[in-house]
Formats: C-alpha cells, structure tokens, sequence
C-alpha cells in the first residue's frame, strides 16, 4: 500500500465488552441460510430452460458456502446477520458489508452520490434485524488513484444514509494504491455497530406457526446480484443509457443505481410499538435463503406467490436473460428489501404503522421457505 489517509472524528466510544462476541461471518455477495437448506417451487420459468445463472454471472453461492463451513469449524458462533457482543444491560451489534459490482454501474454512468447510500444501508439494515439502533459507521475507500472529486461524492453518500440512520459516520480510511485497480474505478466497505437492552434484542426465539410474515418493498436490485444484472445487460446488448420498456422517462441506469432503502427508522419504530418477533433483511440468496436465518428448528415459511407488488425491472432481467425462477429468487430480492415475522394479532397495527407493508404469507411447520 502506497499511502493510507485515516479520516478520524473526535468522536469516542469508552469502555470494554463484558464478555467474549458472538461471531459474524457472511459470505459478502450471497447472505447464505447457516440454519437449514432452502426450497425454492418453479412458478415461471422451468429451471431446466437454458438461461443466464448467477453461477453463469460468475458468482458461485455454493462455493461461499462451502467457504462458510469451514470457517465455522474454527469458530462455530457466526451465522446471524450481526455480531453481539455483550456489554452491561445491552449488547452491541456489528455488522460489515460493501457494494459489490454495482459500482461497476456508478462508474459507466459517473455516478457516484448514491452509492455510499447502499454502502451504509447494507450494514445498518443488517444489525436492525436484531432490533438494535446505529450508532455508528465507519467506511473504508480504496482507489488506484485518488480523484478527490468522486471520493467527496461518495462520502458525501455515505454521510447521507448515516442521516438516514440517525447514526454518526465516526471515521474511516482512504488507502490509495496505484497499479492495484484500474483507473477510474474505487472499492469500498463499511462496518456498522449499534446497540439494544437485552430485553429487546429481536433473536426468533418466539416465532412459533400461525405468525405472519409481512415485507416491506425494496427501491429495486438494491446492492445484490449486480453480477448477473451486467451479465443479462451484456448478452441484450442493452446500455445503462437506455430507456426501460415500462419507463420510458427513466434509464436502466436510473433504475439500477437506485439506491438501498435504509429501513432503520421504521424497524425500530415498529418494534418500540408493536413488539417484532423476527426481521430479515433480504439480501444475496434472496427470501429463501434468509427467512430461515430468524425462523427456529421446525418451522418453515409459506410464501403466497404474488402477494407482493413485483417490480417491472425483476420481470424485464427474468424474461430478457431467461433466468430460471429458482435462481431468480436466490439472487435477487424481486422487491421485497425486508421481512418481518409478528403475531397474527398485531396485523393491523403494523399495517396502521407502515400503510406500504404487505402480507407475504404465514410461518408453518416445516422447514425452509416454500412458495405456494
């Protein structure tokens, strides 16, 4: 490394955790299910069809697992969206992500004010799955050569989704290293931690069948499955310059580059005045792979297909690089961005709450996530 720039605030953070952490492992681009395997029925395209994969995008999700595995034989506690590490009548949240290849996008299109949105939201949405409020964010930008220019529009992001997370961006480092990446392009990462009482720390346990699973709606791809999006864009011969088919005001650039909705706000809300027995945060893997991260041993989720306002752009990738729905629904969140599991009893009140949340189904006994 050439030269490191550590961007540091006066902030502090004092004190020592009481009690060793609970690991956090993910694989970065496929949220893989530690719990149980995933079922996943074909509803629209056969899988047996030839199309475009994630695998076929370059991205093996078997692999991460196998990756997984091993890990957790040096350290079996990973597996949850975050990290706890107890600390008094609380614990601490922890969680770490990046972007991914969308930046491939933001650096076709010079468009760099969004991406430190996604950045932020990847980790925040994360810990709120446990119930526990941001506190704060730390970032790391590393470049080949340091264009001052893009790195403000991109921090200028990254402080934005903060304000979004009511969470303050505490610091972070700018490592510029030449020959490491082409020019003009960037990488970035982000660590989050946050903190909740005991008490209402969100863990599943209480999930039993005849809850309700509800989502919430996503902006669109969000930060996940980006390889095979540029993937189907290439074998279309479609440009990030071009004009949706279901928007002709709007680019795929425009839509693509939209960025992760950061659900802090309503999570915590909800859980303060209804009481959330479970949150997901639907990344890589999609809902089948990460439903069953919160759901306990013998239960499964029932999911009624098309309970959900699909986006046109899910429709477009599907159709346009003929990708099986199994592989559709491992990659990709199809529109829903987040789920939460509550009692049948607490329906209204959430939906009084958050007017946009939809019913997506029920937990039953089982295992894994079936579409019906």
């Amino acid at each position: 490394m050439q030269q490191t720039v550590l961007r540091a605030s006066s902030s502090s953070v004092n004190g020592r955790p009481t009690a060793a952490p609970i690991a956090l492992r993910c694989c970065k681009r496929a949220r893989l299910a530690y719990f149980r395997p995933a079922r996943a029925a074909v509803l629209n395209r056969p899988d047996s069809e030839e199309g475009l994969t994630y695998k076929k995008a370059g991205v093996d999700i078997d692999a991460g697992d196998e990756l997984v595995k091993r890990i957790q034989k040096m350290n079996p506690d990973i597996g949850g969206f975050g990290g706890l590490v107890p600390f008094g009548d609380s614990y601490l949240v922890a969680g770490t992500d990046g972007v991914g290849t969308k930046l491939k996008l933001a650096f076709d299109m010079n468009k760099h004010d969004t991406v430190g949105i996604d950045l932020v939201a990847m980790s925040v949405n994360d810990i709120i799955t446990l119930g526990a409020k941001p506190l704060f964010f730390l970032d790391y930008y590393a470049t080949g050569f340091l264009d001052v220019d893009t790195a403000e529009m991109v921090i200028k992001g990254i402080v934005e989704g903060c304000k979004q997370s009511d969470c303050v961006l505490l610091g972070g480092e700018t490592a510029e290293m030449p020959g490491f990446y082409q020019k003009g392009e960037y990488d970035l990462a982000g660590f989050a931690v946050g903190a909740v009482k005991k008490d209402k720390l969100i863990d599943g346990k209480n999930i039993k069948a005849g809850d309700v699973v509800l989502g919430l709606s996503s902006s669109g791809v969000h930060s996940n499955g980006f390889s095979l999006v540029r993937k189907v864009l290439e074998v279309s011969n479609t440009s990030l310059h071009d004009h949706t088919p279901w928007d002709a005001s709007k680019t795929f650039g425009d839509v693509l580059l939209a960025p992760t909705i950061i659900y802090v706000r309503k999570v915590l809300e909800l859980h303060e005045k209804v009481g959330l027995k479970g949150v997901v945060h639907i990344t890589g893997g999609g809902m089948p792979e990460n439903i069953p991260r919160v759901i306990p041993d013998g239960l499964g989720v029932s999911i009624k297909d098309g309970s959900w306002p699909m986006p046109e752009l899910f429709k477009w990738l599907q159709h346009t690089g003929k990708v099986p729905t199994a592989d559709m629904r491992r990659t990709f969140n199809l529109g829903v961005g987040l789920v939460v599991v509550v009692d049948p009893a607490k329906v209204d009140e959430v939906r009084q709450l958050a007017p946009e949340a939809f019913v997506l189904g029920e937990v039953v006994p089982g295992d894994g996530v079936t579409f019906v």
